[in-house]
């Protein structure tokens, strides 16, 4: 089978999952948002460019199929509007995925301005998509870097999109029943801040962190924050230390995996189920079938699969 075909059969099996879900829902009352998973590759992907390891060839021998960059969709079933968290190099797949189901994009939501998180606002340029003031959600420094920084003020300049700011904890309703939290936290901020999103209903709240530094560098708690929502989706970028040969690992601002069950082993098991992991790096093993993804499941945590929903 080509690796076209095999693509194909990906994005097919992600909407006919999602419609069957919204069919069955329907009868049964199902809830009026939900979230999709459209993406859960670091950055970069899966492949990653320039990646000669036995991690990325498997894919180009055909033995693996392709992870698109995290993105999160975040689904009114009613009113069939769509926002993305996070504008990746992969938006052109992602909003296919929506457009498939029927969803008009409605706004984007930033994490940070690291290249996985906002490059693909460019396809939305007059090169592109040419759109008309699409709202994205930045926090200040972020909103600075965008109208500061060719090529991205010309975004802003000819209202291809339309910067909408956000403070620290203070929630942004998009409906009467829905709201969206920025939550700073410390990672490499070179040119913006870094947040993680509380998105919540009445019903249902879900937590999204795809980077964070180390979890003890937090003046939260993670325990706690977890005791605090319905679903956590976490930064997995690493499994272990080690796992990139020649490089001081400590220096770089991510939690592995490990390290993140470790932190939490102590929690009941209807709190470690809530753990979803997110973001993996290409050489990260947990994000294929192996024995350290089989930890992570023995443990009790989740690894997030692309097409995957939350309902809220």
């Amino acid at each position: 089978m080509s690796r076209t075909k095999k693509h194909y059969l990906v994005a097919v099996f992600i909407v006919t999952a999602l419609s069957m879900i919204t069919r069955i829902g329907s009868a049964q009352q199902s809830p009026l948002w939900k979230i999709v998973v459209l993406g859960m590759a670091q950055d970069a992907g899966y492949p990653q460019a320039g990646c000669k390891k036995s991690c990325c060839e498997s894919y180009w021998t055909g033995e693996q199929e392709k992870r698109s960059v995290t993105c999160l969709g975040l689904l009114n079933t009613a009113s069939k509007k769509a926002w993305l968290f996070e504008a990746t190099p992969d938006i052109k797949h992602q909003l296919h995925v929506l457009d498939t189901l029927g969803y008009e994009l409605e706004g984007i939501f930033i994490t940070h301005a690291h290249i996985g998180h906002y490059a693909g606002l460019i396809h939305l340029g007059r090169e592109v998509m040419g759109a008309n003031n699409i709202p994205v959600y930045v926090m200040p420094k972020m909103k600075n870097f965008l109208e500061s920084n060719g090529p991205w003020d010309q975004l802003v300049a000819l209202q291809n999109i339309s910067l909408i700011p956000l403070q620290n904890e203070r929630a942004v309703r998009l409906a009467s029943n829905m709201n969206v939290t920025p939550i700073l936290v410390p990672h490499r901020d070179e040119y913006s801040e870094t947040v993680g999103y509380r998105i919540s209903t009445s019903n249902n709240n879900l937590l999204f962190i795809p980077d964070i530094n180390k979890w003890q560098t937090w003046d939260k708690s993670l325990a706690d924050e977890i005791n605090a929502v319905d679903y956590a989706l976490l930064d997995a970028a690493f499994f272990a230390d080690g796992e990139l040969p020649g490089r001081d690992m400590s220096k770089i601002p991510h939690p592995f995996t490990t390290e993140t069950m470790n932190l939490l082993k102590e929690l009941p098991k209807e709190q470690k189920s809530k753990v979803h992991f997110i973001h993996f790096n290409h050489t990260n093993p947990a994000m294929f079938e192996s024995p350290q993804r089989s930890q992570v499941l023995n443990r009790g945590f989740n690894i997030v699969l692309e097409g995957m929903v939350f309902d809220l």
